[in-house]
């Protein structure tokens, strides 16, 4: 099957690209590397640098004739958000828009969406697929914007779709600058024998997810005809005080993590019931934390 996939440069775009390849498909990459690299790709893919929300995307659909989209192109970065919340508007939700309309032309069998635990908000306890959204950042009020109109053009258009609602999604090559991954902004740090920043009291909780889970997921949903949405995460629940005191027994060091005041827009819970797509989906997450974070470092290590 030929897949286009949107942000296929990018840190989990470019595992899944990896992981369409293993399986025997042929990837498509459409990403404008304004945080993806080249280099995450093997030279054999093509790639088309070009915003999602550009109208050239119809150009691509018009040459390569995909099979499938997997759409993972988005702005992600929370703070950018709520200082720009039109960059969220322009790349999450018209950018989604533009690539419906063309699955809609050329009558795409497959459009599978990465979405968020954002759109959920701050709710206690297991959240999964009939949890009330209630998003409390303007990077979550767009992704749930974008799956309102994946839902609307299957309804109108019978634009097939899946959508995945991940919870933090870590793993090699996430970025570990400015506001990237918390996983990955910590092993950088206590790498360089710096003292971690935590925001807010540390006591908030995040389901992690390996990115290698997160490709597999991708994959499987290539032949699904469910048209529904599915949240994707461990089940598992882990403070980010916690997350440190693992760190610092992988990475031993004289450490005194600083904490500054949390951050608008950030959750102070999440976790996710992957019971659904265990039953549809024959998907349930195979690496573990203690794994995830071993093989990230090692990446990591190679990297600095």
């Amino acid at each position: 099957m030929k897949v286009l996939v949107t942000g296929g440069a990018g840190f989990i775009g470019s595992h899944v690209v990896e992981w369409l390849i293993h399986k025997g498909h042929s990837p498509v990459v459409l990403d404008n590397l304004s945080s993806g690299k080249r280099d995450h790709l093997p030279d054999s893919i093509p790639i088309y640098q070009i915003d999602v929300a550009s109208d050239e995307v119809k150009n691509v659909f018009k040459e390569e004739q995909p099979d499938a989209v997997i759409h993972m192109a988005a702005q992600t970065d929370i703070t950018t958000s709520i200082l720009h919340p039109e960059e969220d508007i322009r790349t999450n939700v018209l950018g989604t828009i533009q690539l419906l309309s063309c699955a809609k032309e050329y009558n795409i069998k497959q459009f599978i969406f990465s979405s968020s635990c954002a759109v959920y908000g701050d709710h206690k306890g297991l959240m999964n697929e009939q949890t009330p959204t209630s998003p409390i950042s303007v990077y979550g009020v767009s992704k749930l914007a974008a799956e309102t109109y994946i839902k609307l053009f299957y309804q109108l258009f019978g634009v097939p779709y899946t959508i995945f609602r991940y919870g933090n999604v870590y793993g090699p090559r996430q970025d570990s600058s400015g506001e990237g991954g918390v996983v990955a902004i910590f092993i950088r740090n206590m790498l360089l024998k710096q003292d971690p920043i935590i925001y807010g009291s540390g006591k908030q909780t995040r389901d992690f997810v390996y990115v290698q889970d997160v490709a597999r997921a991708n994959e499987k949903a290539l032949t699904s005809a469910l048209n529904d949405t599915f949240t994707i995460g461990s089940s598992q629940t882990l403070s980010i005080n916690d997350l440190y005191h693992l760190l610092d027994g992988k990475l031993p060091g004289n450490y005194s993590p600083v904490y500054k005041p949390e951050k608008d827009g950030d959750i102070q819970q999440c976790v996710l019931d992957h019971a659904k797509a265990t039953k549809y989906l024959n998907w349930t997450p195979s690496v573990t934390m203690h794994s995830g974070l071993d093989e990230t470092i090692n990446w990591m290590k190679k990297t600095l």
